[in-house]
């Protein structure tokens, strides 16, 4: 199937030989920009965010990026893109059974991903012999059930992903969502539109299930059902871990050193104040408890770890010069000895 080609290196504004942290220091930057929760026009934002969380996906990810830049010089086709002679990405495109029927098409609306990235860049997961998945479009092999014609058989089911906000993990959320088919027979599509719950505390890889809405059943057996795959969406200034959150937060040396009180980020949108103790060191973890993602049914919430980096100034006035020539001579610290 021809596709959309999307240049995820203009989405994030940076040239394409541009090094990881160039990469996630654009992302950060514009995903505060447009994160649904500060942005004025929010509905607008919401597109945009999705469209740089999936630029961030592919090319934040070493091996996604990899297949990316093989996939690039081919963009612009007539016709819509079509990845090169031999590409063994996770392409589905054009599939067929194994009796070489053509398959039947699955698509989906409203879950985050566009086309492209659900083609090349998708779970790629199977839901049992006979149906492909590539994020949220399927083909299903009609032809395996030829061989028992009059025996009525289940419909397959149908695995996609969805992309859901840290924000939308921690309330919960109603995700419309729409499905098309196209019956590759006689080229009739049938259009689908229902509506998801995404429960609080819905993590990474948990897969919701939508009954019914899968393949369709034969010699009248029932239909498959559809499985979301949650896929959660990069945050500029959260990481998570099962229930917990990680959250990097840059130091000057003197407040590793002598301790301090700083005002961090929460996912509730409130600001809150960590204190930070004296002898801090580089890398070390900082817990605030009950501030991460709600664990599932329990009510209870994960914890948040603030993960310090110290940051050393590139450049300093000659003022600034004599202070740390002044300290370098006063202090007993000596890293190198025992």
């Amino acid at each position: 199937m021809a596709v959309e080609f999307k240049d995820y290196y203009t989405t994030l504004g940076v040239p394409r030989d541009a090094s990881e942290a160039d990469i996630k220091k654009a992302f950060r930057k514009l995903a505060r920009e447009h994160h649904p929760d500060v942005a004025k026009d929010k509905e607008a934002a919401e597109e945009r965010f999705k469209e740089i969380n999936e630029a961030y996906e592919v090319l934040g990810d070493p091996d996604n990026r990899k297949k990316y830049d093989t996939l690039g010089p081919n963009w612009n086709q007539e016709g819509g893109f079509h990845p090169p002679p031999g590409w063994t990405g996770n392409a589905r495109g054009g599939a067929r059974s194994a009796s070489g029927t053509q398959a039947r098409e699955f698509h989906f609306g409203g879950t985050g991903f566009s086309d492209f990235f659900e083609q090349f860049f998708g779970g790629g997961a199977s839901a049992g012999g006979g149906v492909y998945g590539f994020g949220g479009g399927m083909d299903e092999e009609e032809g395996f059930f030829h061989a028992a014609a009059n025996q009525p058989h289940r419909g397959r089911d149908v695995e996609g992903d969805i992309l859901v906000t840290l924000q939308e993990a921690m309330d919960g959320t109603m995700r419309p969502i729409s499905l098309q088919t196209v019956d590759p027979a006689t080229g009739k599509a049938e259009a689908h539109e229902f509506t998801v719950r995404i429960p609080a505390g819905a993590s990474e890889g948990r897969r919701i299930r939508v009954p019914g809405k899968g393949g369709p059943g034969f010699n009248g057996g029932e239909p498959g059902d559809l499985f979301l795959r949650i896929r959660l969406a990069a945050h500029p200034e959260f990481r998570p871990k099962e229930s917990d959150l990680y959250h990097d937060l840059d130091l000057a040396p003197w407040e590793a050193v002598l301790g301090s009180e700083v005002e961090i980020p929460s996912l509730d949108g409130n600001k809150l104040k960590l204190r930070i103790p004296a002898g801090t060191q580089n890398g070390q973890q900082l817990r605030l408890r009950g501030r991460g993602l709600p664990k599932g049914r329990t009510g209870e919430r994960g914890d948040l770890y603030v993960v310090t980096n110290v940051q050393l100034p590139t450049s300093i006035t000659e003022d600034e010069r004599a202070h740390w020539e002044a300290l370098a001579k006063a202090s007993h610290f000596r890293p190198r000895q025992g």
